[in-house]
C-alpha cells in the first residue's frame, strides 16, 4: 500500500521551499491554495505564488493568468512565507540581520555609491523582509522591491538576483539622496511613492502608507541627513 497523503504536511514543506525561491514549490503550493488542499483556500495567496513562479520562468505558472490577474493590495501570506523582521540584539539594542550573505553584499556595494549600508539594510528590511523572491501587488520585485521601470532605469537585468537587485536599489538611493539633498525622510518617502509625488507635495505625501513607511525606515535608521554627490542628478 502507498503512503497516506498528508496535504497539510506537504503544504508546510512546499512553503519552506517556496520561501527559499524554489519555483516548483511556489507553483505546487499555489495550486494547493487555489484548490484548498491541506490549507484554507485563498485565490490571493495562490495568485501571489503563481506569480512568483512565473517570474522565474515556470511554464505551468505562466499559464495561470486567471489567477495572476487577481493580485490585490490586501494580500495575506502563508506564515512560513511572511516577511522576516529585523531582530534587536540582546547586547544593548544593536541591530542584527537575518542573512549574512545579504549584509556582506550591501557592505561591499554601498560604499561604491557612497551610501550608508545601514540605510540600505533598513530599506531592504521594510521593503522585502530580506526575501530575495518577494513580489508586491504592484509588481515590485526582489530584495529592494524594484518595479520594472526602476530596474530598467538603473540597468538591473535580473531583479531576483540578490547582487543585481541591491546594486540597482543602491544606485536609486544614491540618485534620491542627491535629488533631495540628503534629506533621509524625503528619500524614504520617494522610495515608497516616487520622487515626483514627494516633489509635488514638497515633502512627505499625505498618504497613510507612505507616512507609515517613512516611520518604519526612520525607526531603523536614525540619521536625519545623509551625505550626497551633487553631480549625480543633472540640472
Amino acid at each position: 500500500e502507498g503512503v497516506p497523503q498528508n496535504h497539510a504536511k506537504a503544504a508546510t514543506l512546499y512553503c519552506k521551499a517556496a520561501k527559499m525561491g524554489d519555483a516548483d514549490a511556489q507553483f505546487f503550493l499555489g495550486w494547493m491554495y487555489a484548490n484548498g488542499r491541506g490549507v484554507s483556500r485563498s485565490d490571493n495567496i495562490a495568485s501571489y505564488l503563481f506569480t512568483m513562479a512565473a517570474k522565474q520562468g515556470h511554464e505551468h505558472a505562466q499559464k495561470m493568468e486567471s489567477y495572476t490577474k487577481k493580485i490585490s493590495a490586501s494580500l495575506s501570506f502563508p506564515s512560513c512565507a511572511s516577511k522576516i523582521p529585523l531582530q534587536q540584539a540582546r547586547n544593548g539594542g544593536g541591530v542584527t540581520y537575518p542573512n549574512d550573505y545579504i549584509f556582506k553584499l550591501v557592505t561591499k556595494l554601498a560604499p561604491l555609491y557612497e551610501v550608508d549600508p545601514k540605510l540600505v539594510m533598513a530599506i531592504i528590511s521594510v521593503e522585502s523582509g530580506f526575501n530575495v523572491r518577494a513580489i508586491s501587488p504592484k509588481n515590485a520585485q526582489g530584495l529592494m522591491q524594484l518595479i520594472p521601470a526602476t530596474a530598467r532605469r538603473f540597468k538591473v537585468k535580473n531583479t531576483f538576483d540578490a547582487e543585481d537587485n541591491i546594486r540597482g536599489g543602491i544606485a536609486y538611493l544614491q540618485w534620491l539622496l542627491t535629488f533631495f539633498e540628503g534629506n533621509v525622510s524625503f528619500v524614504a518617502a520617494a522610495y515608497n511613492s516616487g520622487e515626483g509625488t514627494v516633489k509635488k507635495y514638497n515633502g512627505i505625501p499625505p498618504y497613510p502608507e507612505t507616512r507609515s513607511y517613512v516611520k518604519k525606515i526612520r525607526k531603523l535608521y536614525k540619521k536625519q541627513t545623509h551625505p550626497y554627490r551633487p553631480h549625480v542628478v543633472g540640472g
